[in-house]
């Protein structure tokens, strides 16, 4: 592959440098890398187009200069950091009005908590203490923005609690004290935060060309970032009242870097729409990898890569304790060297496996985490893993052939697993029946089937 550089600069000890695209390496002195991964520069070689450097693990090795470029400078300081994500103690979801007012109890003015609107989807309710009463504030999402006197309008609950804090502004009185939620709490972010961060692409940066996917949230549009790099890019739609679950999903991404995670690059605002800019996987979903190629082009080599490629990710989610809730060959990707790569795995939250929605992957989930979504776990997705290693076996099958999608669960629950695919090594099938264990605690984890897939394929190399 070649690469052209514009750069004329030369780059001295010290500087950070972000990689433009992936690099192997092809002898024992040089520093393999991922598209995205920030390097270090050691020091210059005689050689202008190559550069010891050293990543973020300190291993160092040459690299290619026109294979990575200077990471712009941030006004904020140190650039490229996580987002971090601002707790909403306060918030309590889709709770009745009655539930609210015996939360707040005893009636001290200014005691609050905020709620899913009852009369208004999609609104909010502030309900606050006041003379022994409790005063409903009906909250308004318009344009991604939060407002309760369409006059003053925040980005977020969390601004809009933050400024009714310092003043009542029209309030009955300024919120004093929180009713804090029980269990899991919801999460709001800030866009400034992604900018701070070094995580903000700039608009005119990006062009944006034919839609090639469906989001949750949006299309997925083919894009071009600064005219050279070809990327995917995750649009919300305009006035979405998803934009705190979009960038809160972003916000995570910032912090997880692996070869086998979907990389995100950036986030764009653009006056009411919002982008995610993702690393482009041009071979597209590993399901539609597997069923347009067969078995005459996918070798078990292929299928063993896959296999690793994806459990090695999981593993890494595994070890930051992130639940990806949506594992399956749909929501793994190939890149054009073919490594698979896990997409989707910033936030799972229960709105996304509503089954009246349509979008609850009964096939694909365990059945403690089908019965109530408290229970989704790492275990969990070790059976989804389970059912993703037989698509991998099947060639993109349906999990389940023959069997209606509402028989599913009953079968199951009786003890009825998949047979093994034709030609799936005895091997591989046995990781997949102790991934479907009725007992979580008895299946394995990610790290331990990720040593075995590897010794599998060392076999096959061999």
């Amino acid at each position: 592959m070649s690469h052209k550089s514009s750069r004329e600069e030369v780059w001295q000890p010290g500087d950070k440098v972000v990689a433009r695209y992936n690099f192997t390496g092809s002898s024992h002195e040089d520093l393999p890398f991922q598209k995205a991964d920030l390097l270090t520069i050691v020091t210059p070689t005689r050689d202008p187009n190559w550069y010891k450097a050293r990543n973020s693990e300190q291993r160092q090795g040459l690299i290619p200069a026109n294979y990575v470029e200077k990471r712009a400078s941030s006004e904020h300081g140190e650039r490229r950091t996580a987002v971090k994500l601002n707790a909403m103690p306060w918030f309590h979801g889709k709770i009745a009005r009655e539930k609210a007012e015996q939360l707040l109890s005893p009636r001290e003015d200014g005691l609050f908590l905020v709620r899913e609107s009852t009369n208004f989807p999609g609104d909010y309710t502030l309900c606050v203490c006041f003379q022994g009463k409790v005063e409903h504030y009906r909250v308004i999402f318009k344009d991604n923005r939060v407002t309760i006197d369409e006059e003053e309008f925040f980005e977020n609950l969390t601004k809009l609690v933050e400024h009714y804090h310092k003043d009542a502004d029209g309030l009955c009185t300024q919120l004093r004290r929180s009713v804090p939620k029980q269990g899991k709490q919801d999460f709001s972010v800030d866009s400034k935060a992604f900018e701070t961060a070094g995580w903000v692409i700039k608009k005119e940066d990006l062009k944006l060309g034919e839609p090639i996917g469906k989001g949750e949230f949006g299309d997925v549009r083919l894009g071009t970032l600064r005219n050279h790099e070809s990327v995917a890019v995750k649009t919300l739609k305009d006035s979405s009242r998803p934009v705190q679950q979009f960038l809160a999903e972003a916000s995570v991404m910032t912090s997880l870097r692996h070869p086998n995670l979907v990389q995100l690059i950036g986030v764009v605002f653009d006056e009411g729409v919002i982008y995610q800019v993702m690393e482009y996987m041009v071979k597209g979903s590993l399901l539609e990898y597997l069923r347009s190629r067969g078995r005459l082009h996918v070798s078990k080599l292929d299928q063993i890569k896959f296999a690793c490629d994806t459990c090695a990710g999981m593993a890494y989610l595994e070890s930051k304790r992130l639940v990806h809730r949506d594992l399956a060959a749909r929501n793994v990707l190939i890149s054009e060297s073919e490594t698979a790569k896990i997409s989707d795995f910033g936030l799972a939250r229960e709105e996304q496996f509503n089954q009246e929605g349509g979008k609850f992957p009964i096939k694909w989930t365990a059945p403690e985490a089908l019965k109530d979504s408290k229970f989704f776990s790492n275990k969990s997705d070790m059976w989804s893993f389970g059912v993703l290693l037989w698509e991998i076996y099947s060639f993109g099958r349906v999990p389940y052939p023959r069997i209606p999608l509402t028989e599913v669960v009953r079968y199951v629950a009786s003890g009825y697993r998949m047979e093994a695919p034709e030609w799936c090594p005895p091997e591989v099938y046995q990781i997949m029946k102790e991934a479907w264990s009725a007992n979580p605690d008895d299946r394995p984890t990610f790290r331990a089937v990720e040593t075995r897939l590897k010794q599998i394929k060392a076999t096959l190399n061999s």
